[in-house]
This record gives structure tokens, sequence and C-alpha cells, in this order.
């Protein structure tokens, strides 16, 4: 088949890459100049070599607990699984030399405004991020497309092409300390809606928000001044959430990734999250419909049960902080 995936993230070049060993014709259409999400946290759990095994050379630390700051009690989570903290960047880039060693074609500096129509099995060689080979084609030009899938992230062009509704969105901050910390646990701080985060990162410090969009600036600025935190770099991002994956019941055209809406309550996290859907897309294609229902199947207990723990804590945080345990094992993948 001859399949256009709209947005090189993560999900989209995974996708590539495994279909491509399937022996599908794949183009990836990605609008920026160069591969790799800048403003991420990297925080994984140890799924992610299920689905990248190539990526445990890419870790920088190991992370064994999480400890959530409320106002009047700190709790501490030991995770079953660890976590590790990778450049989301070279995690994109990686993934890509796999895609492109698998056949998929990536073509940068390509905007999709509406849904691609045609198919160009013809192209040429250019240069792309980090010296990558990147395969440039004319989207407008040659025979059919078979499937489309939009892995266009949080502003996904291929959900609003497909009038589906629109997710939650929240505003995520981050910046950076330039100082050495190979701890092995992260720190939180809860705010109304999201929370704080501290994350050692090996070479430096990562500190971060996610909150409201009208309430994240003034949340973090007040955080860092009490803290005397001075941070660099500091970029913006934002996260997409929803109690069910927005996934169309086309036979086409489908979505994946952040363009769903499919992250995780507490964390606001979506790379294992969307890599596990991806691998349901690949389990049933090129049935579309089948996917759409067995991610629902699968993801929507989930989220809603993460919806309740988050609510719950966030409730007794304030009323009833003895309710909160001071310790807890956990497998953290499904809330962090």
């Amino acid at each position: 088949m001859k399949i256009v995936i709209v947005g090189a993230g993560i999900t989209g070049l995974y996708l590539a890459w495994k279909l491509s060993q399937k022996g599908e014709e794949v183009i990836v259409f990605e609008k920026k100049g160069k591969i790799g999400k800048e403003v991420c946290s990297g925080l994984f759990s140890e799924r992610i070599f299920d689905f990248i095994p190539e990526s445990k050379k890419l870790i920088q630390n190991e992370i064994k607990e999480v400890l959530i700051h409320f106002p009047r009690k700190t709790s501490k989570i030991i995770f079953k699984k660890s976590f590790f903290v990778m450049s989301h960047y070279k995690l994109d880039n990686l993934v890509a030399h796999l895609a492109q060693n698998s056949g998929a074609k990536i073509i940068l500096n390509n905007k999709i405004d509406d849904f691609p129509k045609e198919f160009d099995p013809h192209t040429k060689r250019g240069q792309g991020a980090e010296g990558t080979k990147i395969n440039e084609v004319s989207p407008r030009y040659g025979v059919g497309v078979d499937r489309t899938i939009g892995c266009d992230g949080a502003n996904s062009v291929i959900r609003r092409e497909l009038n589906l509704s629109e997710p939650r969105f929240f505003l995520a901050i981050q910046g950076f300390l330039e100082k050495k910390d190979n701890s092995n646990y992260l720190e939180t701080w809860a705010t109304n809606s999201g929370f704080i985060w501290r994350i050692p990162r090996g070479e430096n410090i990562e500190y971060g928000i996610m909150e409201d969009f009208k309430k994240a600036k003034n949340y973090f600025d007040r955080f860092l001044k009490e803290k005397k935190i001075y941070l660099l770099k500091r970029k913006a991002a934002i996260i997409p959430q929803t109690l069910v994956p927005i996934i169309p019941k086309n036979s086409k055209i489908t979505l994946c990734g952040d363009a769903t809406g499919l992250t995780k309550p507490w964390s606001g996290g979506g790379v294992v999250w969307s890599l596990i859907s991806a691998d349901i897309l690949l389990k049933n294609f090129p049935d579309f419909i089948k996917y759409k229902k067995e991610v629902n199947k699968f993801f929507l207990p989930k989220i809603i049960f993460s919806k309740i723990i988050k609510k719950t804590v966030y409730f007794s945080r304030s009323n009833f902080p003895w309710l909160l345990p001071k310790e807890i094992n956990i497998e953290g993948d499904f809330l962090f």
C-alpha cells in the first residue's frame, strides 16, 4: 500500500519504520526543517525499550521514585519499573534513521494544509537534521494514496479537516539549571490543576510546569522566585488531553499519537501511550475501524482510572491530607 504519514514526531516515525518493514510504501511529510522534538522532558518508563531497543544508548539518568510535595504533606512514590531520562530530540532522530533504513521516505519543510491526495514514488536526495539524508518528494504529484495517518501533534491539521472534536489543552513550560545532578528521584509540586517538576538529567537539572494556559506562567514564575532558581533555555509547548481518544470512524484516514489527544491525565506524558496505540494500529492495519475500537477498549478504562485518582488526590491534599499515603509502590507507566 501507498501510505502518507503527516508528522515526523516519534509516533509518525515509529509507524513509518514498522510499516516499511512490513513492505508498505511510506512517505512522511514534516512541516519543520529538521527532525526532533525539543520541548519535552524525555522521561520514559523502561517500556520504551520494548518499542525501540536501540534507545538504551540514549540514557542520561535513571529514575526510581518521585516525591510529590503537597501543601501539608509529601508523599513518596516508588516505581516498580524504572523511568529513564533521554533526549527526545535524539530519540526522534534515532527512529528517523531506522525508518529510512527500512525504506520510508521523510520529507522536511512540507506543510500539509489538507489531505494528501497524491503520491510520488520518484525521489531525490536531500540533507536533513544532523546529517541525515532525507528523501525529498512533491506531495502533489504521482499516483494515489491508499491510507493517510495523521500524526501531526496537538494542533493536528488532519483532525481539523475531519471536523473532529478538539481536546483540552494545557500549557507546558520548561527550563534548565546548569548544574550536574545524577539523583535517582524526581520531585513534583502540585498546582491548581497540574504540577511543577524537577528532573535530574545528569548534566543538568530540568524544571517545568503543566497547567491551565492562563495560570501556568504565573505559577511557574512565582515558584522559581521563591526557590531562587534562575533557568536557561525556557521553552513552551501545548499538551492535549481527552477522555476518549479522538479517532475518526474512517476506513482510509486515521489519527495516532498526540493528534488523538491521548496523553496521561496525571502527568501529560504521551510517548509510551502513543507507541502502544501505534502498535494497535499496526496489528489491525489496514483496518482503521478496528484500530479505533481496540484503542478505545484498551485506553478508556486507564484514562478514567487516572482521572479519578488525580481528582481524589487533589481533593484530599487540602481537605484530608492524612488520607494521602506517606509511601507507596506503583506501576507508574499508566500514571506518569
